[in-house]
């Protein structure tokens, strides 16, 4: 008998804020996290700097979905623009396997929206409208 485990497939997913769980995302795109380099070098070492860890960044992630009357996404952001008023949520996006049942999930941590685009419109198109919402955030890290 063969233990191979196949990779997940990308389009079994959901996505999950204020305790929620959101289907309908057709994506989920940006969560990546880096570390800048700080090189460093006395005046009597090598020319070969030392290179140390220096700040860690996140990458913005980016929701987008079919446009319904559903406006969760639009308001997020406009609480802000309105109100001055910026609400962070901690999201939750989970894979899911073959089965449907949960295979990994990664927690973004202080997410905030910063970015809203509506849907292009156009009248010789057939396409679903899609609209998206770019979210900065303060960290993630995968759960499961």
């Amino acid at each position: 008998m063969s233990d191979r485990k196949d990779p997940y497939r990308k389009f079994r997913f959901k996505v999950e804020y204020d305790g929620i769980v959101s289907a309908g995302f057709s994506e989920v795109s940006g969560y990546d996290a880096s570390v800048d380099v700080v090189e460093y070098r006395e005046g009597t070492e090598v020319t070969t700097p030392r290179k140390l860890p220096g700040l860690t960044k996140y990458g913005n992630i980016t929701l987008k979905r079919g446009m319904t009357d559903n406006m969760e996404l639009f308001n997020w952001i406009f609480q802000y623009i309105e109100k001055g008023e910026i609400v962070r949520k901690s999201i939750t996006i989970t894979v899911m396997d073959e089965t449907g049942a949960e295979a990994a999930a990664f927690q973004i941590i202080n997410a905030w929206p910063m970015k809203y685009s509506g849907p292009d419109l156009n009248a010789t198109a057939s396409e679903v409208t899609i609209e998206s919402l770019e979210i900065a955030h303060e960290g993630m890290k995968r759960t499961k």
